[in-house]
């Protein structure tokens, strides 16, 4: 029986790594966005102060996930596709969408502003999460238990393809492959699964002229500078710029109107610019520190035979690891260019919630594993 001058106390290393990652996205996204603040809001830090009062909001959020029980998102079960459907439906209808850069991929909810994307991979985790419990029996049997939760998220994909989001179909994806995989889906059919997806991604983007041009402008960037390969080529010369220790926070030249979206998809390359192959280097290991702990709460929760805090657990790392891995590839110009946020770094409300969110559930786990394993101090 645990004593009552003991304390509960949560993973350390995944506290540590996840504030330190929230410190070190506001620090940047003040560096990174501070010529564009004061171009359009004549006020420096006009970003920062967003982004700060996210995060705060995003902290909240963490806090409050530590005290639900996971159980209550068990209970939605597959409320969470519905959920996910009706927003990626409302979102691309006129007049409740918002459109950005040629994207409609925000709804307005009175002065807030939902990215439905970066809503539908948190329902898209739940969603697997709970199917794979209910259904833990047959995953290694039949190929078949596996064709209908990807047949729902085929579904999510045709209408995120629509706004269009290739960046967050591929990270559900993926995601999902990993958990099935991890529940014990045969190798096999986790290779089937990849190949028909591969192939699907490489049709959307020969129908697509607007994904062909991107593909073209990351296979030559150099032979279309001021067109296709134009943000490619602007981000590759400030992580040159950079060099191995940088050229000081603050005294980047590519945010200065040369790299869009500075403060947002391509904040790592001002990172590289500023604080050099060091700064990256820090960055990614505190990033390889959350993945890491994350992976171990999710490993102990299936030991305990919590398999829906598992399946989550692992759902969430896998896809905040991906996500890294995707942004870090974009950015120096080893993946086609796309939307895609860097975890807790890039300005933005919605992807840093919702990121919040994944990290609050990995807390909350990792309590529970304590209080079923007595592990106090």
């Amino acid at each position: 029986m645990r004593r009552q001058n003991d304390t509960l106390t949560l993973d350390r290393w995944l506290v540590f790594s996840f504030l330190a990652l929230i410190l070190f996205g506001l620090v940047m996204v003040a560096s990174a966005s501070i010529a564009k603040s004061y171009a359009y809001f004549h006020v420096d830090l006009y970003f920062f102060i967003k982004q700060l009062i996210f995060s705060i909001l995003a902290l909240a959020a963490v806090t409050f996930m530590i005290f639900i029980p996971t159980q209550i998102w068990q209970r939605l079960g597959q409320w969470w596709i519905v959920i996910a459907l009706v927003l990626l439906i409302l979102v691309l209808v006129p007049g409740v969408g918002r459109s950005v850069n040629g994207s409609q991929r925000w709804i307005h909810l009175g002065p807030l502003v939902i990215q439905v994307s970066e809503a539908a991979k948190w329902c898209a985790v739940m969603y697997i999460g709970d199917y794979l419990v209910r259904h833990q029996h047959n995953i290694t049997t039949s190929i078949l238990s596996l064709v209908k939760p990807l047949a729902v998220l085929a579904l999510m994909a045709g209408l995120l393809l629509l706004e269009p989001d290739f960046g967050a179909t591929v990270v559900i994806f993926t995601t999902a492959l990993g958990m099935m995989f991890i529940a014990g889906a045969r190798l096999r059919w986790f290779v089937l699964f990849i190949v028909i997806g591969a192939l699907a991604a490489g049709a959307l983007i020969v129908i697509s002229p607007y994904r062909m041009h991107r593909l073209v402008g990351f296979l030559h960037p150099w032979h279309d500078q001021l067109g296709a390969g134009y943000q490619l080529v602007q981000a590759l010369i400030a992580i040159g710029r950079g060099g191995i220790f940088g050229v000081g926070l603050g005294d980047s030249l590519q945010k200065l109107f040369y790299l869009p979206e500075a403060h947002t998809d391509f904040i790592l390359s001002i990172i590289a610019e500023e604080l050099g192959l060091i700064g990256i280097l820090c960055l990614l290991a505190l990033f390889a520190i959350l993945v890491w702990r994350g992976l171990k709460i999710a490993c102990q929760a299936y030991h305990l035979q919590q398999f829906f805090d598992a399946y989550t657990g692992y759902g969430v790392t896998l896809w905040l690891g991906m996500q890294v891995i995707v942004s870090a590839c974009v950015n120096l110009g080893l993946l086609p260019t796309k939307g895609l946020a860097l975890p807790f770094i890039s300005y933005g409300g919605s992807s840093l919630l919702i990121d919040c969110l994944a990290v609050g559930l990995l807390l909350r786990i990792d309590l529970q594993n304590r209080i079923a394993t007595k592990q106090w101090l």
